[in-house]
């Protein structure tokens, strides 16, 4: 491709490594510094450009290459953007995507060749539109693909509500969108605090920065200072390079911290230090960095009874709760449960080609209804999720639902209620009430919730296949 490229790069040596082996390959280059300065010879228009690559950080002062590819997308809309960038997260390049970039490439090695990759694929795509159809094919592909990611955020984070309560919420969390202070969402797991969180981010002035979430459960508290602040080069074994965290990733975004009540003391003081002065220290550095974040936290835990214990901070508590949002489980909104039955199995429809379409028998949502839900929405999916696979018939119907709703059963804390089935079917519900509850409760670690049951490893996981609760795994 015989193309006329402009690149925007603050890094010379960047910009003249790509312009060589652009040149080489017989393209035509002009490099530039600055995104404003793309700008102006897009705009100048002395000579067509076919791509433009930008860099996605420009510097202090500098509009980014998010903020330039939408400018670039008032006034062209169909010129190729490939987006730069030394330090690229998935939720970036999701918003990359959705402003309209073909490509987002990281800085590394092997930019050259992974570069190179892009621009056969522009080629194939752009030199043959009209003369071959396979190939016309592969850009419907990539249309697709492109549209996906535009979508995706969206369709993710689609808050379902029927019921006061969580209209309530919503008003509440649109309310506080824009304010620039931390929000405390408190709810039992499974009850959708991430969806309500997204909510907030989507529906203030920083929807069009970074979304970035990090499960605190999830990791140890040395790796979960690693991940959130990041480390320099050295400063423990395996820290072969240095790596920003998800603080400099979420810079001028959101931070959403989940299951922030199962954290130590010492990591609360320096996420405490991070709201307060808007800066942060990379592990193993001696220097601060700067960070414009907004934080969202979320917790099943009682924050009150955790500060009483000594395992979490009351200060960091008070700066958290500049405003609570509290999301009510979902056997006290059950006329929340129909729509969002539906809606899951519609997703599950459109992910599962074959499936027929279909919906929930009255009986069936009388079932659905009535049980307790120990897992709240996330089972809800499993459940509707499940009852779309396994239906023979054009409606789903109760026995479609599994063995613990479809009995009528009623629980107590997660476990099913005596009396509700057959002996064979009550000790199967008992065991996957118990099964769950213990996953919960060890934010679905395998091993701990084993422990938990006095079980061990190899014995919890032949009842964790048994019972197939992989397919109830949150992602």
């Amino acid at each position: 491709m015989n193309a006329h490229i402009l690149i925007a790069d603050d890094q010379p040596e960047i910009r003249d490594t790509l312009a060589e082996s652009l040149v080489a390959e017989g393209r035509s280059v002009h490099a530039c510094g600055t995104g404003r300065e793309a700008l102006s010879y897009l705009t100048d228009g002395e000579r067509p450009v076919d791509l433009v690559i930008l860099d996605l950080d420009y510097g202090p002062g500098e509009p980014d290459g998010l903020e330039i590819l939408r400018d670039i997308r008032k006034e062209n809309e169909t010129i190729p953007v490939i987006i730069l960038t030394g330090k690229g997260t998935v939720e970036t390049a999701v918003t990359a995507l959705r402003y309209g970039a073909t490509d987002f490439i990281e800085k590394d090695f092997y930019i050259e060749d992974r570069l190179e990759l892009s621009l056969e694929k522009l080629e194939r795509v752009l030199s043959v539109l009209n003369e071959n159809e396979r190939l016309k094919a592969e850009v419907e592909d990539l249309g697709r693909e492109v549209r996906f990611y535009r979508d995706e955020v969206g369709k993710r984070y689609q808050v379902i509500v029927e019921s006061r309560q969580m209209d309530a919420i919503l008003t509440q969390a649109t309310r506080v969108a824009s304010i620039p202070r931390p929000v405390l969402i408190l709810g039992e797991p499974g009850t959708g605090k991430e969806l309500v969180a997204a909510a907030i981010h989507y529906g203030g002035a920083r929807k069009d920065r970074p979304f970035v979430k990090v499960n605190c459960a999830a990791l140890s508290s040395q790796l979960l200072e690693s991940e959130l602040f990041g480390h320099e080069k050295g400063a423990f074994t395996g820290a072969t390079e240095e790596r920003p965290g998800k603080f400099e990733a979420a810079n001028g975004g959101t931070l959403f911290l989940d299951e922030i009540g199962n954290t130590s003391p010492e990591f609360q003081q320096n996420v405490l230090r991070a709201i307060e002065y808007q800066e942060i220290q990379r592990v193993g550095s001696a220097h601060p960095i700067q960070v414009d974040v907004r934080i969202i936290a979320a917790t099943n835990a009682n924050l009150e009874e955790e500060i009483q214990e000594g395992r979490f901070r009351q200060d960091l508590y008070d700066r958290l709760r500049f405003e609570v949002i509290r999301i009510p489980p979902l056997r006290e909104r059950p006329e929340d449960i129909p729509p969002l039955a539906d809606h899951f199995v519609k997703l599950i429809l459109e992910e599962v080609p074959g499936l027929e379409k279909r919906s929930f028998s009255d009986q069936a949502l009388k079932a659905l209804k009535r049980y307790h839900w120990p897992g709240n929405v996330r089972e809800l999916k499993f459940s509707a999720e499940r009852a779309a696979c396994v239906a023979a018939g054009r409606d789903l119907e109760v026995e479609d639902l599994p063995t613990e709703i479809s009995n009528g059963q009623q629980t107590v804390a997660g476990v099913p209620a005596a009396g509700s089935g057959g002996f064979e079917k009550e000790l199967e519900a008992f065991e996957l009430g118990m099964l769950r509850r213990a996953l919960e409760t060890a934010n679905w670690n395998q091993r701990k919730a084993a422990e938990s049951l006095s079980l061990s490893y190899d014995q919890f996981r032949h009842f964790y296949r048994k019972h197939n609760l992989s397919r109830e795994k949150p992602e």
